[in-house]
């Protein structure tokens, strides 16, 4: 239950900064309100062939300190490889296989 309201929060804080329809969809704040917010990142790591993991983290700023940081880690499907033309530094261009990555998107209702 905690971690639902925790997300609802956090995504009603996005939802917010991204109501503007006017510009383009990228971060409209260069800091977290450090006074009183919920900060959330999600990330996903490759971890072996057929895993990933997938990482939620949240940090509960109150009165300019971290209050709290709550880590949940879960194992996903790994979505396999796909074929693609990758460039070094120096320009040079060959075919080679990387592992696709997640889209990850946010819903908040």
């Amino acid at each position: 239950m905690k971690h639902t309201i925790t997300l609802t929060l956090a995504g009603a804080m996005l939802c917010l900064a991204a109501c503007n329809n006017d510009e383009p969809k990228e971060d409209v704040t260069n800091g977290v309100n450090k006074a009183g917010s919920v900060e959330t990142a999600v990330t996903v790591q490759h971890a072996d062939s057929t895993h990933d993991v997938l990482t939620t983290t949240h940090k509960v700023w109150t009165n300019n300190n971290v209050w709290k940081t709550i880590v949940y880690n879960d194992t996903i499907p790994a979505l396999g490889t796909e074929h693609t033309t990758g460039e070094n530094a120096n320009g040079d261009t060959a075919q080679v296989n990387v592992k696709k990555d997640y889209e990850i998107f946010i819903t908040v209702k």
